[in-house]
């Protein structure tokens, strides 16, 4: 039992499993702001523009069940500001630092092409695994 919760503490205090946790709270709280964003400020400025009513009264009926597509058009919205938000302020972000780091980053190669048959083979090789062409040594290449 106790090795049981042992194993129940180390899974939750993750790394991992807590960036998740939070990631999900925040997103809820922002779609709730996105959502009545929407539903009060969006849609009825949208509305104002067309002349015509509220997106969420927008229904139809068909043998008295009510289709509320309105509250579909409104939720599309949401999604569109969400996504635009989290494409913005997240996505474009993130993709500029990651840029950045492998710019400043300096990986040295650990493969090259062989000059008579092109596979790929170790850098230090001095002859090719496919062909068996001698090679010519690299240099290693001084520390700075």
């Amino acid at each position: 039992m106790i090795t049981m919760l042992n194993d129940f503490k180390k899974f939750i205090l993750r790394g991992n499993v807590v960036d998740l946790a939070v990631a999900v709270s925040v997103g809820a709280a922002f779609t709730a702001i996105v959502t009545s964003l929407t539903k009060y400020m969006v849609t009825p400025l949208i509305a104002a523009f067309s002349h015509r009513a509220d997106f969420s009264s927008y229904s139809f009926a068909i043998r008295h069940t009510v289709f509320q597509y309105g509250q579909v058009i409104n939720a599309i919205i949401s999604f569109l500001i969400v996504a635009t938000v989290i494409f913005f302020f997240v996505v474009q972000p993130v993709n500029k630092l990651n840029a950045r780091a492998l710019k400043n980053s300096k990986v040295e190669p650990t493969e090259k092409k062989c000059p008579e048959c092109l596979s790929t083979i170790p850098i230090k090789a001095t002859r090719c695994a496919f062909c068996t062409a001698k090679l010519k040594p690299v240099r290693e290449k001084a520390k700075s």
